[in-house]
């Protein structure tokens, strides 16, 4: 059997944001627990046209997103808490989910979604997490028990790695919980079976 896919989505425009190495350390115990993993960090999301604007439609790296997520047995969005929410660069990226509503799988239906909010000082982190749930419970998306919300106002992220021992705790159970949720899934599908739409 193949190993679950789980990819990883979010950072920021900066090189090495917190928010991107974050994300990375996530789909690292992911992919160390057995996933395969594929990241579209905040490089590639800033090269993504606004969602329905004339230029999307000939976009091969919004179609590049679209397929990746639809081929994908779970999801790790990570933003940073831009005045207490998503960054509009995150929010973008989960727009183009919208041509999923057709699919199959509508959307993330039964999709096991790890959520990583990061920010400089605490107030933000939390709002920020509960926008993210708020997001994949609207996409019909299993947000995983822990989210991991994380303070990086002290720069505990140097190098790729996380000088924070309860952060970096955090973020690799998320990417764990997201890796076993999905393995769970496709082994028995029925587990997260949502039966007849309304």
């Amino acid at each position: 059997m193949a190993r679950p896919l789980v990819v990883g989505i979010g950072g920021t425009v900066a090189t090495n944001s917190s928010t991107e190495q974050a994300l990375r350390l996530a789909l690292a115990a992911a992919a160390e627990a057995g996933a395969e993993t594929r990241l579209f960090g905040g490089g590639y999301l800033a090269q993504l046209p606004h969602y329905m604007t004339d230029s999307d439609a000939a976009c091969t790296k919004c179609a590049e997103l679209i397929e990746a997520v639809r081929a994908a047995d779970g999801l790790v969005i990570a933003s940073p808490g831009y005045h207490g929410s998503i960054s509009g660069l995150v929010k973008n990226a989960i727009d183009y989910l919208e041509e999923t509503a057709k699919d199959p799988r509508v959307y993330l239906d039964g999709v096991p979604v790890g959520l990583i909010a990061t920010a400089y000082g605490w107030q933000a982190t939390g709002s920020t997490l509960a926008t993210l749930r708020s997001i994949v419970h609207a996409l019909r998306g299993w947000p995983t028990p822990l989210g991991a919300a994380i303070n990086s106002s002290g720069g505990i992220f140097r190098d790729g790695d996380c000088t924070d021992a309860g952060a970096a705790g955090q973020l690799r159970l998320v990417g764990r919980q997201v890796f076993e949720f999905a393995r769970l899934r496709r082994s028995d599908p029925a587990v997260m079976e949502t039966g007849p739409q309304a």
